[in-house]
């Protein structure tokens, strides 16, 4: 064991530090945090430096800028070492935003000296209790397996955890159940997940191929506009778009309402590409499965009818999204969302079923606190498979969780969450937006436009905008506008 490892298990020391998994923008910001309370931190990557997500999509533009993007302590840190940051309103790449912020950020002595790279979290517990012991359980530190890149493992203990290690290495699958669909894994040679790098790296895969896009997110648009943009100069590109649903309103967005012009614009431009016919969409079609042929992949689409057809493609990119990776977390006591696989209390607020509207009401430690005490999910995994994940919501949960961990409880309560409008409400939406037609009043409604908890009926926003700035208990009951 080392050092951390010699500790007692029969308390929490003083000195045990803080385990944060994942040097991502949020993992880097729960350190920062946390230093800056005087907790001492031991920050865990799998990678060989921090930031590889990010580093992963690096081709790939923000729709939100900088100022959005830049946690505020960490700002005042990087400051003292003479950096000086970015334009506020221009939009970074991935790329960027690993360069010119995460990896100084990550470069500083006080982040260098408790980071640790080339460590996978691979399990948690507690020392001394599996799942089922309860006694004493609360004050027994956490033991953390970790598993070195050259396969040697140790166990460390840690006074509290905070999991930020993402989703981006768990994409869905092709399947609308959530399984693989048959043929998906035997051909996964030709298949690709998440935003790969059409106009550079991957270019000579895509150019003048067949190729269908499965999803209807963020992410899938910047893979059609993409191929778009390589259909021009490479003019055999074909361009196919798979859509489970029936309506793309959500997708096309707010356009000129909504408060982050790149994210309008990409809505917009998706629709000006579906407009003039430079892609061949299959509305309402789901993948059944995937057959080789002489020259490529034979794919059969379904629709809700039970009608079905096969197209002849290339290439698939799968933007179906990513979910969170529960195998290490079982020996630990969670009380999960059963459809976002978010903490319970965050699910009413970001479920893509129920929350239509472009913010989420500020949240922090109490609503990511588990059964078991000092455990924390954070960043995109404490949204599990929910969509629309902004790194400003990240780093309030951090300050949040460190506040709290620090006995701050004021600091820790005072929720602060300010996020740009979408443009859109779910009263803009067609049915498989989740809308209703008129606004639903019942029991349990303090305003009109808010979903009713007896019946579970959808939110509807009426001609409510979003709020932008929202503070504590400042915003109305989930399922408002």
């Amino acid at each position: 064991m080392n050092a951390i490892a010699q500790n007692s298990h029969s308390g929490l020391p003083g000195n045990l530090p803080v385990a944060v998994i994942g040097a991502g923008p949020v993992g880097l910001a729960a350190a920062v945090h946390l230093l800056a309370r005087g907790l001492p931190v031991k920050l865990y990557e799998s990678a060989a430096a921090p930031g590889a997500h990010v580093r992963a999509w690096g081709h790939v533009k923000l729709f939100s800028p900088w100022v959005y993007n830049i946690d505020r302590q960490a700002q005042a840190l990087l400051e003292k070492t003479g950096w000086q940051a970015p334009l506020p309103l221009a939009y970074p790449t991935g790329a960027q935003l690993h360069d010119l912020y995460l990896k100084p950020l990550a470069d500083t002595p006080e982040l260098r000296a408790v980071i640790e790279t080339d460590a996978r979290v691979v399990a948690i517990s507690r020392a001394g209790h599996d799942k089922m012991k309860s006694a004493g359980r609360e004050t027994a530190p956490f033991v953390l397996a970790i598993r070195k890149g050259d396969g040697s493992q140790r166990e460390d203990l840690a006074r509290a955890v905070i999991d930020a290690s993402g989703t981006w290495s768990q994409p869905s699958p092709i399947g609308s159940h959530g399984l693989r669909v048959p043929g998906e894994a035997a051909h996964g040679g030709r298949i690709a997940y998440g935003i790969p790098d059409i106009l550079g790296r991957d270019i000579d895969i895509y150019a003048d191929k067949r190729v269908l896009v499965i999803g209807a997110g963020h992410s899938a648009a910047n893979v059609l506009l993409d191929l778009a943009q390589l259909a021009g100069r490479a003019p055999y590109t074909k361009i196919v778009w798979a859509v489970r649903g029936g309506s793309l309103k959500r997708l096309f967005g707010g356009g000129e309402n909504d408060k982050l012009e790149a994210r309008g614009a990409l809505g917009r431009a998706l629709e000006n590409l579906v407009a003039t016919g430079g892609l061949d969409l299959h509305m309402r079609s789901t993948v059944m499965r995937i057959d080789a042929t002489g020259a490529g992949l034979a794919v059969t689409l379904q629709q809700p009818t039970g009608a079905g057809e096969t197209i002849e493609v290339d290439r698939i990119i799968v933007a179906t999204g990513q979910r969170p990776d529960l195998d290490m977390l079982r020996e630990l006591r969670l009380d999960l969302d059963a459809a976002t696989e978010s903490p319970r209390a965050l699910a009413p607020l970001i479920d893509p079923n129920v929350h239509s509207c472009g913010t989420v009401r500020p949240h922090g430690h109490r609503e990511l606190a588990q059964p078991e005490a000092g455990f924390y999910l954070a960043g995109i995994k404490s949204y599990g498979r929910a969509p629309t994940f902004l790194m400003a919501t990240g780093y309030e949960q951090v300050r949040s969780i460190a506040a709290a961990l620090a006995g701050d409880m004021a600091a820790a309560d005072d929720v602060q969450l300010d996020l740009p409008e979408t443009g859109v409400c779910s009263s803009d939406l067609q049915e498989d937006g989740g809308c209703c037609e008129s606004a639903v009043v019942g029991a349990g409604c303090t305003t009109v436009k808010e979903t009713v908890p007896e019946t579970g009926a959808k939110a509807c926003c009426g001609t409510a905008k979003p709020r932008v700035k929202v503070t504590g208990t400042a915003m109305p009951a989930e399922g408002c506008c």
